[in-house]
C-alpha cells in the first residue's frame, strides 16, 4: 500500500473547516449532513463530506481515523461513488448508543447493515474496500486486525471514485481525525 496526499482527491462537499498537521487531517462536518436515499425513512440526503479519487477495478483503498465522536448518527469511513443513486460507505457510526461498524449500499435505494464494536471507542480504526470484478469487499478492524463487514456488489461498467467520508446527521461540530489515506492492490482472497 502506498500513501496517498490529501491534495489527490476532490471533496464531493467542502468540509466547514479543515486543517493538516504532517500527516494527520482534521475536518468538521456540516451540520445534518449525510447520504441516505429512500428506504423506511422516506428521505434522500445526498450532501455528506467525501475526499475522492479514482477508484480502478483490481485496487483497494484504506482509511484510519480515530473514533472518539459520540453523538447519534455521527459517522467517518470510507465513500465509493459512481453518482447520487450508486454508492457505498463504509464505516463507523455512533448509532442507539454504540458505535457500529457497518455500511449502507445504494443502488437507486439504501439498505443498512450494523454491528457493534464498543472496543474500538478512542482508537484508530481502519476501514479497506478492495474493488474486483463485480464486487468490493469491505473490512474494518483496529491494530492491524481487519474483519470481513461486507461483500457487496458493484457495477464495472460503471466508474467509480471512493476516499474518506464523515457526516453528522443530527448536529453540528463533528469534527474528525484521519491519520492516513492508502491505497495498492486488490486483496487477493476473500476470506
Amino acid at each position: 500500500m502506498k500513501n496517498v496526499a490529501w491534495n489527490e482527491g476532490s471533496w464531493t462537499r467542502e468540509p466547514v473547516s479543515q486543517s493538516q498537521e504532517g500527516a494527520l487531517l482534521t475536518v468538521e462536518a456540516a451540520a445534518e449532513s449525510d447520504w441516505w436515499r429512500t428506504t423506511s425513512y422516506g428521505f434522500i440526503h445526498d450532501d455528506g463530506h467525501a475526499l475522492v479519487k479514482e477508484f480502478p477495478n483490481e485496487s483497494a483503498i484504506e482509511v484510519t481515523f480515530v473514533l472518539n465522536y459520540t453523538e447519534q448518527f455521527d459517522q467517518a469511513g470510507i465513500f465509493i461513488t459512481a453518482d447520487s443513486e450508486n454508492w457505498i460507505k463504509a464505516g463507523v457510526e455512533f448509532c442507539d448508543g454504540f458505535p457500529q461498524v457497518g455500511a449502507v449500499v445504494t443502488q437507486k435505494n439504501s439498505d443498512w447493515s450494523v454491528a457493534p464494536v464498543a472496543e474500538w471507542m478512542n482508537k484508530e480504526v481502519t476501514i479497506r474496500v478492495s474493488r474486483s470484478g463485480d464486487a468490493v469487499t469491505v473490512r474494518a478492524g483496529i491494530n492491524n486486525d481487519l474483519r470481513l463487514v461486507r461483500v457487496a456488489p458493484l457495477d464495472p461498467s460503471r466508474t467509480w471514485k471512493a476516499g474518506p467520508m464523515f457526516c453528522a446527521p443530527t448536529r453540528a461540530g463533528l469534527k474528525v481525525s484521519f491519520t492516513k489515506w492508502s491505497e495498492g492492490p486488490a486483496d487477493s482472497d476473500l476470506h
